[in-house]
């Protein structure tokens, strides 16, 4: 166990990491004519450098508060991030797995007891059989919660991603028109 929670921690601190390293931007700059000038021309300028600290973008949300939140109780870091569904589905996956776990245990430590009193094989067996049940229902509440830690933060730097219709090289929405026809066949 020790192990584990060793190795989660060390993926936090990559993931932490990760999210801190700078990235280089690069930018086209429209010719002065409108729209952007063509590849073959000479007049389009690329410019390679590192964001300045006056227009460096600010996120909404921070990834560290939402890691942070989902750390202390798993699913309120999707709720800081407005995924309320995301919410519902953790705490109801989540109940229903620690219900599951404890069902499990009670059988495990009944079936244990039986075993001890008399020493019969078959108890042994489901003894055994439970305790591997019960095993596997924790490993699946230490998978949900560390997905809970890397979802709330992924979604946390996600969140002020624009979601809107396809835009064109120069930000604008292209309007988009659908034909439907319906067909009867008798």
């Amino acid at each position: 166990m020790r192990d584990l929670c060793l190795k989660v921690f060390c993926l936090l601190l990559v993931i932490i990491q990760f999210g801190k390293s700078q990235i280089n931007s690069v930018s086209i700059v429209p010719d002065t004519v409108g729209g952007f000038a063509d590849f073959k021309n000479d007049s389009v300028i690329i410019q390679h450098s590192i964001k300045s600290e006056s227009s460096e973008f600010r996120p909404t949300k921070s990834p560290m508060l939402a890691l942070g939140l989902s750390t202390v109780l798993p699913g309120t870091g999707q709720i800081y991030t407005e995924d309320y569904f995301k919410t519902v589905l953790i705490w109801g996956v989540g109940t229903y797995w620690i219900y599951e776990w404890i069902q499990l245990n009670k059988k495990y430590q009944d079936f244990r007891s039986r075993y001890i009193q008399t020493s019969n094989e078959q108890y042994l067996r489901l003894r055994d059989f439970y305790r591997d049940e019960r095993d596997k229902f924790a490993w699946f509440l230490g998978a949900l919660y560390v997905l809970n830690l890397i979802d709330a933060y992924a979604g946390a730097h996600l969140y002020d991603f624009d979601v809107s219709p396809e835009l064109s090289l120069d930000g604008r929405i292209v309007p988009k028109a659908t034909v439907m026809f319906k067909v009867k066949l008798y």
